[in-house]
């Protein structure tokens, strides 16, 4: 497969990133799949890190998730911290049996040695092509030769070595503070099809340098979570590998102690957090295979917030939606369409629709007042705005999503030549 052009959606270059004390980086080439690029990324973490994380409902999850769903209680976090995180692309170790287990097994073993650390405190994800084996410890041997190397803070050569149909690399990065103390949150991710709620063939890797328990950790990405990576598709597939871990370092100068997510003095944190956690998402979206067009969808008028997300991703998901602003044309008929296939609360009679700020249906009929040249001129452009108001309620849910095009066909149908 070719390599793919850059996203037209894609920012307009990768953000500067410092680094992150005690996280040290570094990248190796396995050859599984690409022979040409690294492949591998390892991430070196200072002791007493903290770690949260939270993972695809795939019923036919790989094995990598299962292993590290093991190590992460849903409610407290991980329980051992983490040292030392091990990502390989072009092969996802998934619908691969035993011999998957065995590979993550020889993996983490080669990962505690090599650091010395506990077995427990290393965690490991695997994206790329599904029900293809590796070969025996290829993993293991490039970890630790690669480990045993001082190497740097490159969040560049992170990020690109874990894509693997993105046509960018994507991170992150903001300064907040904790009780005045300067804080540092970076992240990385990729993705860029397979994407649905409940995560999707996404990985993503944060660090701050707060000093943070693994169970407010985790409490705090379980939450933001619902608001940023699960509020995302491209094509509504949800994939075995999605894995988000989040990892607290605690060499930030000194802060108060934060002992639950109602401190005080973690509001700014908490702010930020989010806005590197969705930064993170819409760039995930942004690289949909094929995309040409950002779509912001904001529903309203439901009768509970989560009512509104499964009216939005309904609306977000629907083929005949996204080829129709594929194609700009203002077709209302298709969102009312997936508002009534969601199954939630509606008034058939209520419902309002605006594309671009612009009303084009009211009272469940077309609006009189409909302006159709000047709603074309905001379909044309590349950052759609869509409203839904569906008459029932007081709440309100935003997902994002990206217009469907061959070329989303041409990628997928070509994926594993």
């Amino acid at each position: 497969m070719d390599p793919l052009p850059k996203s037209p959606l894609a920012p307009e270059r990768f953000p500067d990133m410092p680094e992150i004390a005690g996280v040290e980086l570094k990248t190796g080439r396995t050859g599984m799949k690409y022979k040409d690029r690294d492949d591998l990324l390892l991430m070196h973490l200072p002791a007493g890190t903290s770690a949260a994380g939270v993972f695809t409902k795939s019923q036919t999850a790989s094995a990598p998730v299962l292993w590290c769903r093991s190590l992460i209680d849903p409610k407290g976090g991980a329980a051992e911290g983490g040292r030392l995180v091990v990502v390989n692309a072009g092969n996802a170790n998934a619908f691969t049996g035993s011999f998957g287990v065995d590979e993550v097994t020889a993996t983490v073993k080669a990962g505690a040695k090599a650091i010395a650390c506990a077995e427990e405190q290393v965690f490991v994800a695997s994206t790329g092509v599904i029900g293809e084996t590796m070969p025996p410890d290829t993993i293991a041997h490039v970890l630790t030769e690669r480990a045993a190397v001082n190497d740097t803070d490159d969040w560049f050569a992170a990020a690109k070595a874990i894509m693997t149909t993105d046509t960018y690399p994507k991170g992150a990065f903001a300064e907040t503070e904790i009780g005045g103390a300067v804080i540092k949150i970076a992240g990385i991710a990729k993705g860029s099809g397979m994407i649905a709620p409940d995560m999707a063939t996404m990985l993503s890797f944060i660090v701050t340098d707060a000093r943070i328990p693994s169970s407010v950790l985790q409490e705090m990405l379980s939450e933001d979570a619902q608001t940023s990576f699960n509020a995302i598709t491209v094509d509504s597939d949800t994939s075995t590998s999605d894995t988000v871990l989040l990892f607290a370092a605690g060499t930030a100068g000194d802060h108060p102690d934060v002992t639950s997510l109602s401190d005080t003095h973690l509001r700014a944190f908490r702010g930020t957090l989010q806005s590197v956690l969705r930064d993170l998402a819409h760039q995930i979206v942004r690289d949909g295979e094929g995309a040409t067009k950002f779509i912001e969808i904001q529903v309203r008028g439901a009768t509970t917030t989560d009512s509104a997300r499964k009216i939005g991703m309904a609306i977000a998901n629907s083929p005949l939606v996204k080829t129709a602003i594929a194609g700009e044309d203002a077709n209302w008929g298709r969102v009312v369409m997936a508002v009534g296939k969601a199954g939630e609360p509606a008034n058939r009679d209520r419902i309002a629709i605006w594309f671009g700020g612009h009303r084009v249906a009211k009272d469940g009929v077309a609006d009189p007042n409909f302006d159709e040249t000047v709603v074309d001129a905001h379909l044309k452009g590349t950052e759609i705005l869509l409203e839904v108001d569906v008459g029932v309620g007081r709440h309100a849910a935003t997902v994002w999503t990206c217009d469907l095009t061959h070329g989303y066909i041409s990628i997928n149908a070509d994926y594993r030549s």
